[in-house]
């Protein structure tokens, strides 16, 4: 690769709607993929994350997820996929099957025996050049949370950092002194490379720290309102970032319920996103069940609440 090109702004993970057959429903998709990014400020999406359901989709999927946004965007601005798998050489190959399908970047998710083991201190460094050496594409570092086995250290950030392909940090410690410590220390040593929050469920709070952007789900449900608040940080405003933050506080509350991201938040979006007739379908594959009658209401009343049941959203995602 040439010099890193800094990605900043707005990055949201967008789902993957299904057909009933649990098949990915491909003209939905577009329609999604072309609505999200067509908000001012969204500077790329990104597609089999944890939002886009990647643990369920099979590798030719995950492929063909990639292949249908870069098609439809046409390189207006980047497509970026998770990769997740467990050893090295399946992590390439995912890599590999990005790039070829027209990908711009990986999302590099630790390997999850991670969660559970823990890791050599050595290992996730050498992933990450392995993989790198692989690809001729960018890569974005998927940081955990510090309550996991697998959240790298500072000094490991400091050395994917380092690794040419290595273009931004997914930055979700979900904890803010260690948040703090990492992003000064990138910032100091590592310039060229952005930092994108992940915290939905405190947004304007990581982003004050002097970071580029915002890498999130949430900006898949309303990415008109995660680009203000950047842009109004970015500026400095923060009476306006203030009033932007409390309107998408009362939308998480709506949809997440102030959870951290999980299969139940995303599914909870992902009905909401139904309701409001930006998707076809809420329809999850198993092992995530359908939310309950009283869950689907809960929803529904929420986005009453904050004048999101709107038909002419219905005429906008269809234009």
């Amino acid at each position: 690769m040439k010099n890193k090109v800094k990605w900043s702004g707005v990055f949201p993970a967008v789902l993957i709607p299904f057909k009933d057959d649990y098949s990915i429903d491909e003209e939905g998709f577009r329609s999604l993929v072309r609505w999200v990014a067509g908000h001012e400020g969204v500077n790329g999406i990104v597609v089999n994350g944890h939002t886009g359901e990647i643990m369920t989709l099979l590798p030719e999927e995950r492929a063909e997820a990639v292949r249908i946004a870069a098609d439809e965007l046409k390189g207006r601005i980047p497509v970026i996929s998770g990769v997740s798998a467990e050893g090295t050489i399946e992590a390439i190959q995912h890599a590999q099957a990005v790039e070829k399908a027209g990908g711009s970047g990986i999302l590099l998710m630790p390997p999850h025996s991670w969660l559970r083991f823990g890791m050599q201190e050595e290992s996730p460094v050498q992933f990450f050049k392995d993989v790198a050496e692989a690809i001729n594409i960018s890569i974005v570092v998927h940081q955990y949370p510090t309550w996991t086995k697998t959240s790298y250290t500072t000094s490991q950030l400091l050395e994917m950092a380092a690794i040419p392909n290595v273009v931004s940090i997914k930055v979700g410690q979900r904890d803010i002194a260690q948040y703090e410590v990492d992003i000064r220390a990138l910032k100091k040593n590592a310039p060229d490379v952005s930092l994108l929050t992940c915290h939905d469920e405190y947004l304007l709070p990581t982003l004050v720290q002097g970071i580029d952007g915002a890498l999130v789900g949430f900006g898949c449900f309303v990415p008109d309102l995660i680009a203000e608040l950047v842009k109004c940080v970015k500026d400095q405003d923060l009476k306006a970032a203030n009033a932007v933050y409390d309107r998408i506080f009362e939308l998480k509350q709506a949809v997440y319920k102030m959870d951290e991201p999980s299969s139940t938040s995303h599914l909870r979006m992902k009905e909401a996103m139904y309701q409001r007739g930006l998707i076809s379908s809420s329809l999850a594959r198993r092992p995530v069940l359908p939310l309950k009658e009283e869950e689907v209401e809960e929803i529904r009343q929420g986005l009453l609440k904050v004048g999101l049941l709107k038909d002419e959203v219905k005429d906008e995602v269809k234009a």
